[in-house]
């Protein structure tokens, strides 16, 4: 279920002392990033500001999470489980999650296909405010949209080539340099790799 702030009165509150533990995942990789608690006033400042926000047992007292750190997560959707007891809630981190400097309180995970494409998105995302001498994706930003774009066309011929006249590892190669150009010119136009998936996860259902 869809929570909100009209059905958090719905939740089972009263299992846990007023309190709700709360799973929190990666909305892009589906990696699971820490565990919290949660009571009523957490979860209502959760869906007010868009930030998770918890209950701190030890000092009996919300926290959001990131408000030292800067490192927020930025809700975009609250679940609960078949029980009404747990909560499952999908962010967008703004840096590492755990104190520690990792992306997961759960250690390192292994990275997936899906997870790296998430990773290298989020890298070219922080370039685009980097000096152009200090790396290749800042000059790309640095020249604009138009010369993004022709980047991205010519990878595109290349791979068409590749395809036609070269080997496999040629064409992986090509491939690879068509994927990052592509994610940049996204970045670029302010557009995150999700909505492609959700694109592509809509036209798989027909």
């Amino acid at each position: 279920m869809l929570i909100t702030p009209d059905n958090i009165a719905q939740l089972a509150w009263d299992k846990m002392a007023g309190m709700i533990p709360a799973i929190i995942q990666h909305q892009d990789t589906g990696a699971v990033l820490m565990q919290g608690y949660m009571n009523i006033d957490a979860l209502t400042q959760t869906l007010a500001t868009g930030r998770a926000t918890f209950y701190s047992r030890a000092k009996q007292a919300l926290w959001c999470k990131g408000e030292t750190s800067g490192n927020y997560l930025l809700v975009s959707q609250v679940l609960t489980d078949c029980d009404q007891d747990s909560l499952l809630i999908a962010c967008r981190p703004q840096g590492p999650t755990c104190h520690l400097g990792t992306e997961s309180c759960f250690a390192e995970q292994t990275i997936s296909q899906q997870n790296f494409l998430s990773q290298l998105e989020q890298v070219i995302a922080s370039r685009k405010n980097d000096a152009p001498a200090e790396s290749y994706t800042a000059q790309l930003f640095s020249r604009g949209t138009t010369k993004i774009a022709q980047k991205v066309g010519e990878e595109g011929v290349e791979v068409a080539l590749a395809a036609v006249a070269e080997t496999k590892e040629d064409l992986l190669g090509e491939c690879a340099d068509l994927f990052y150009h592509t994610l940049v010119l996204l970045q670029d136009q302010n557009i995150n790799l999700s909505e492609v998936m959700a694109v592509l996860q809509t036209r798989h259902q027909k």
